[in-house]
């Protein structure tokens, strides 16, 4: 994967600067900023959580409490396909662990973890909505439902 050109950075960090300019100060604006500066940079860098830390007159530990606290930001950059397995009641009951296991084998990762390449990352959710198909599991926008640990691998060989 090529690294982002110095233009490309460039925007990404006038666009947080404008963010934290305009939420600069207000109570109540850590999670939306935290969720901005998150789809800005695709994930939440130290630095940038340094930043919030200070325009909102916040400890760097409490930035980093919240952020790691909720399940939807991330502190490191996500790989270019989402592997999303819900681990809900029915998903759980229809083995969504041995879905999560199986992939984490193929995969050679961890849950919340980034393939060495950057091409997958695998996350657990509570609940993905489709409870009908369990067990059920999302490469980034697309579903897969009634999952079976056989079927995976020719899954994941439609990402690569």
């Amino acid at each position: 994967m090529n690294p982002p050109s110095q233009h490309h950075t460039r925007r990404k960090e006038s666009a947080f600067a404008r963010v934290l300019k305009a939420r600069r100060g207000k109570r109540g604006a850590l999670i939306p900023l935290l969720q901005q500066s998150q789809g800005i940079f695709g994930y939440l860098p130290e630095d940038a959580l340094t930043r919030i830390a200070r325009a909102l007159s916040l400890s760097p530990a409490e930035v980093y409490g919240v952020a790691t606290f909720y399940g939807q930001f991330r502190l490191f950059p996500a790989g270019r396909h989402l592997i999303t397995v819900c681990h809900g009641t029915a998903c759980h009951v229809a083995s969504a662990e041995r879905i999560s296991e199986t992939i984490g084998r193929l995969l050679k990762i961890n849950p919340g973890a980034t393939t060495p390449d950057r091409r997958f990352t695998l996350q657990h959710v509570a609940c993905l909505g489709c409870c009908s198909l369990s067990p059920v599991m999302m490469i980034n926008a697309d579903v897969y439902g009634r999952v079976a640990p056989a079927g995976i691998p020719a899954i994941l060989e439609r990402y690569r």
